[in-house]
């Protein structure tokens, strides 16, 4: 996998993003409130969704799940999702107040254009835009680093979008993902993150459905320099996406999660200098050769008058053998450790 694992201009470590998509279910006030929530967890980035539904979508577009009690058709609950640019404004302005990054998927041309108004730290191409030329050129105006997910891609439409990323002279970065909400774990596909690393050279990481924290646990370990998973406040919420979605106070077990064991890949051990420095509890844990029975000086020392017990301060228990056929030089108590000054 390439060295250079992360994102120019991002933390140099893995970037965790709480996902808020349509969680909001078109109120303000529950966006604002999830950015607020999703810092408090400790992500770096809160990521939403743009969808104009005039520049994106048709009558005829189908629901991919009827959950919506209010919207007759996909067109119409798209149209309730839209927020005007001030109000873009005003989310991306409490991000930035919140520490957070601030991104969002544009799913438009026009989304395109809203987005980078408003200012996003990143490109994020949803799975089902993976194949859209016309919000590729867009982006490759930007000069931004393009976020790829590949939740419905095969390998040659993500070759085909890593090399058209590239030859707009934007960083890419590729995220595995499987389009199944949730996804159950025999197909969230952790094979491909290091798969993608070799493939790409460039930072790979996991855009997670699983509604669980252990997929992107396990893909910190696999090399994953970023996370993205849906949040939601509870799994009481409203919403086709809550199945899939890890609960806020989840998102803050990921990132806990994720910094322990970046901390403990980032410093390699050696065995031996670990023992060196665990000299005072080896001692306490070790065992040393100790008698049977109280012995009078003089005693050749049989197997049957030896044990091993604790602590390791006396002979070690390696020497139990040498110290079978030795005479005391002095009289042990029972329970006694056996000490080189003891022999003969």
């Amino acid at each position: 996998m390439s060295s250079d694992r992360y994102l120019p201009g991002f933390p140099q470590r893995c970037l965790i993003i709480g996902e808020v998509a349509q969680a909001h279910d078109g109120s303000l006030g529950l966006a604002h409130a999830y950015i607020d929530a999703i810092a408090a967890a400790g992500a770096d980035a809160v990521k939403f969704q743009t969808h104009l539904a005039d520049a994106e979508s048709t009558a005829a577009e189908p629901w991919r799940v009827r959950f919506s009690l209010q919207d007759e058709t996909r067109f119409a609950y798209w149209k309730r999702m839209e927020f005007t640019e001030a109000q873009w404004l005003g989310l991306k302005a409490h991000a930035d107040k919140a520490g957070l990054l601030f991104l969002s998927s544009p799913f438009s041309v026009e989304a395109a254009d809203l987005l980078q108004r408003v200012g996003v730290a990143a490109w994020k191409i949803a799975s089902g835009e993976v194949s859209n030329p016309l919000l590729f050129d867009r982006i490759a105006r930007s000069g931004l680093p393009v976020l790829l997910s590949t939740g419905m891609s095969r390998m040659f439409e993500i070759d085909s979008a890593v090399a058209r990323i590239r030859s707009a002279g934007l960083p890419p970065a590729v995220l595995q993902c499987t389009s199944l909400y949730p996804t159950p774990p025999e197909k969230v596909g952790l094979n491909m993150i290091p798969l993608f690393g070799e493939r790409f050279q460039c930072p790979v990481g996991l855009s997670d459905h699983s509604g669980s924290i252990a997929p992107g646990l396990a893909a910190i370990a696999l090399g994953a320099s970023l996370i993205e998973v849906h949040a939601t406040l509870s799994r009481e919420m409203f919403g086709p996406d809550v199945p899939a979605s890890v609960t806020t106070a989840e998102l803050a077990q990921l990132v806990e999660g994720v910094r322990v064991i970046e901390r403990a890949m980032a410093n390699p051990v050696d065995k031996d200098s670990i023992a060196s420095e665990l000299g005072e509890v080896r001692q306490m844990f070790a065992r040393s050769v100790a008698v049977r029975a109280d012995l009078p000086a003089g005693t050749v020392l049989h197997r049957d008058h030896l044990t091993l017990k604790k602590p390791g301060i006396g002979l070690p228990a390696t020497r139990l053998a040498d110290v079978v056929g030795r005479r005391l030089r002095r009289p042990v108590a029972r329970d006694a450790l056996v000490m080189e000054d003891d022999l003969q």
